[in-house]
């Protein structure tokens, strides 16, 4: 299958989506320190984990139909997203997860948080996009498979509890969905994500330290 044909469940590939992560990649870097080692959660088409440098780059996803989109440098793992946690102690510098945690239930979010913990070195990061409840309430449950509320309220109080420090959260970082009117030439989404205003902009991002 090409990628160009690609359609996986509800989730179509988008060609234009690799240059927009380019573009998200590029305003992350800052916030995720020096990063010998990558984890991705549920990385779908791999945009994230296939171009972002890293020495070691790893992706665990339950979906064995995504294995084709990760790039030769990524270890691909069909795996629960918990087993992170089994990765050698501390050994372990960004995670980063994209429309990830508001598929899981409460107690499954208490138990990937202590596995993700577990798995990042002291002052590694944990990197979310997350949909904000607060900013696209009427639109948050069309997939049928969200099933945690999130916003820029409550999460950072969860991952508090979860022994995580709060460094960065932005309320609106991009849009609820690639599929809309959003910008997609890679300078248009440079300025619109450096820009303080961002219209439909539905996503937060969030920077959280494992101390």
């Amino acid at each position: 299958m090409s990628e160009e044909n690609a359609y996986v469940g509800a989730y179509p590939f988008l060609a234009g989506r690799r240059a927009v992560w380019r573009e998200i990649i590029r305003y992350a870097k800052t916030d995720a320190g020096q990063v010998e080692t990558l984890v991705e959660l549920g990385p779908g088409y791999c945009d994230f984990v296939n171009q972002f440098p890293a020495k070691r780059k790893i992706a665990f996803d339950l979906n064995p139909e995504m294995k084709q989109f990760a790039g030769p440098d990524v270890d691909w793992t069909q795996a629960d997203a918990k087993r992170v946690g089994e990765l050698p102690t501390g050994s372990v510098d960004l995670v980063f997860a994209s429309n990830f945690l508001e598929h899981l239930e409460g107690d499954e979010i208490d138990e990937l948080l202590e596995a993700i913990h577990r798995a990042l070195r002291p002052g590694g990061r944990l990197m979310l996009i997350q949909p904000n409840h607060k900013r696209c309430a009427e639109h948050y449950f069309d997939d049928p498979t969200h099933v945690t509320v999130f916003d820029d309220e409550n999460i950072g109080p969860w991952l508090e509890r979860a022994g995580f420090e709060v460094r960065r959260l932005v309320p609106g970082l991009l849009p609820f969905s690639m599929k809309n009117r959003a910008p997609k030439w890679p300078l248009l989404v440079r300025a619109y994500l450096n820009s303080p205003i961002r219209p439909l902009a539905a996503q937060m991002y969030v920077v959280a330290e494992r101390v």
